[in-house]
């Protein structure tokens, strides 16, 4: 496989040179609001900063090392022999930089028949993603890479990019059924190397001239760099957008998803995208119990009055090596709730971590999650927000052209 670097990144990638700055609006002050009686607060105090930093956990990333995966024969793990007892490991010492690898995929449209999601099909520009989210389901996905769902998958992202052209054919074949493409179902398309590559956009460029429907999920607010075409495309329905907010205070977030953009920057988002008439749904997900589900109403207000239309919410799902990192995150981090709070994960999956089946593992189970679902309802309800945006438009598809193609007969 053919290591790149990406454009512009020669000297080493560095997410914190891609930090948002622009300043905070009403948006900011709605986060504020909300943590001034101090009941969403989550400060790390010295001795959890330490106990973290011991672990492996590095400045602006949401794993350490992590496990080996799935498919590995063998597996490396670190322990102190006493010969080296009180010196730091160089490895913890190094800032592990982001690389950009070629996926040089055959095709990019991938398609699914679960009865759990509300599309068929997707297209994933990058595999791997620098958020860093340390529950994030797709961490399992880089153990077919050979890569740790921790770190690895952090720092070694993979780029397809051709999609474009990949996806160009895709649309091309004849007898093509149209129905939305999912942009974001697996990793963010709008994660920070999104800035240089310019992947998503090249996706939204074809679909756009093609007049096909996309959804986007995201929890960047990279999206705005795209804002002028996605409102041209929302004027003719064919774009709607979810952005995924899992909690207002900064300092948990910055745990927990190191390097997205802080909440008051996404419920921003909302408001840019939604005064461009551009449909929104409001993600609180994933709610972790005894972590974030306080806010849970709260996140939902503060998207209604940003302009968000409709909400969903997920209890925390950590399937395969997601478990590992999560709890390994959490006794760092928490380490004064960290049993409890897996013991209410563990009771809204049947007393399982994480249980697969079809029509549960969204929703969960249990009396916890069905208090958490019923506070989701009563709250939608006070708020004014739908489960559903309105369905986009289908039929007004035109397959894309190429140069060179035969004049069609009229």
């Amino acid at each position: 496989m053919k290591q790149l670097e990406t454009v512009g990144l020669a000297e080493g990638y560095n997410a914190a040179n891609h930090s948002n700055s622009r300043p905070l609006n009403s948006a900011r002050k709605i986060a504020v609001e909300t943590h001034r009686d101090g009941r969403y607060r989550h400060r790390a105090n010295q001795s959890q900063t330490e106990a973290a930093r011991a672990k492996g956990y590095r400045k602006g990333r949401g794993a350490a090392d992590g496990p080996a995966g799935r498919f590995e024969v063998t597996e490396h793990v670190a322990f102190d022999d006493g010969w080296e007892s009180g010196q730091a490991r160089l490895e913890d010492l190094i800032q592990r930089p982001t690389t950009v690898s070629e996926d040089r995929a055959k095709s990019v449209l991938t398609f699914n028949e679960s009865p759990d999601l509300g599309f068929d099909r997707s297209v994933n520009p990058y595999r791997g993603c620098e958020h860093g989210c340390t529950y994030c389901y797709a961490r399992p996905s880089h153990a077919f890479m050979g890569l740790s769902a921790g770190l690895d998958f952090e720092t070694k992202l993979f780029a397809k990019y051709d999609v474009a052209r990949l996806l160009e054919d895709a649309l091309r074949k004849p007898g093509y059924q149209v129905a939305p493409i999912a942009l974001g179902t697996n990793t963010d398309p709008y994660q920070p190397i999104e800035r240089e590559l310019k992947l998503t956009s090249s996706i939204l460029a074809v679909l756009d001239d093609c007049n096909h429907p996309v959804t986007i999920v995201t929890k960047s607010a990279g999206i705005l760099r795209d804002l002028d075409r996605l409102s041209r495309m929302a004027r003719r329905g064919l774009v709607s957008v979810g952005l995924s907010v899992t909690t207002l205070d900064a300092a948990l977030s910055r745990l927990m998803e190191p390097r997205c953009s802080s909440p008051a920057r996404r419920i921003d988002t909302i408001r840019h995208l939604a005064d461009a008439g551009i449909p929104v749904r409001v993600m609180a997900s994933p709610m972790i119990p005894g972590l974030n589900d306080c806010e849970l109403e709260a996140i939902l207000e503060a998207a209604r009055k940003a302009g968000a239309r409709a909400a969903s919410m997920i209890p925390l799902r950590l399937p395969l090596e997601v478990k590992d990192v999560f709890r390994d995150w959490l006794e760092a981090n928490f380490p004064d709730r960290a049993k409890k709070v897996m013991s209410q994960v563990t009771s809204m999956h049947g007393g399982k971590v994480y249980r697969a089946n079809f029509g549960e593992r969204m929703r969960g189970s249990g009396p916890l999650a069905h208090i958490l679902r019923h506070r989701f309802q009563v709250a939608c309800g006070r708020n004014g927000l739908s489960e559903h945006l309105r369905p986009l438009v289908r039929d007004a598809f035109c397959p894309p052209e190429r140069a060179g193609d035969q004049l069609s007969l009229l």
